[in-house]
């Protein structure tokens, strides 16, 4: 069973940093695509960032390309996502996703099997 487990919100001004954690367990994850989503109240889940196990291959949605950076760690089994100039409109729950890439639509939160918790991510003005 495939366990995905955010850390790293937190409530950060305008401008500032934060880190994001997503510790995978349970799979053989070479395979796989972790992407990173986020929602704010009253809104859809949208798609911030993915990355392919096998070749680190990376891709962003526009609203936060130059100011996040996806990462993984083989040996830690662990996807970060890095932020920064965050801006108040970055305020959001933060889930971690992950599935076996098939080169579908990784931007959509359909393609996606397995979903963390969420950690929250507040930025103040």
């Amino acid at each position: 069973q495939v366990q995905l487990v955010e850390s790293g919100g937190g409530l950060v001004q305008a401008g500032g940093s934060l880190r994001l954690s997503c510790v995978a367990s349970g799979g053989a994850f070479s395979s796989f695509i972790m992407g990173w989503f986020r929602q704010a109240p009253g809104n859809e889940r949208v798609f911030v960032s993915a990355i392919r196990w096998g070749d680190g291959r990376t891709n962003y949605g526009d609203s936060v390309k130059g100011r996040f950076t996806i990462s993984r760690d083989y040996a830690k089994n662990t996807v970060y996502l890095q932020m920064d100039r965050l801006k108040p409109e970055d305020t959001a729950v933060y889930y971690c996703a992950a599935d076996l890439y098939s080169g579908t639509v990784y931007w959509r939160p359909s393609a996606y099997t397995y979903w963390g918790q969420g950690t929250q991510v507040t930025v103040s003005s």
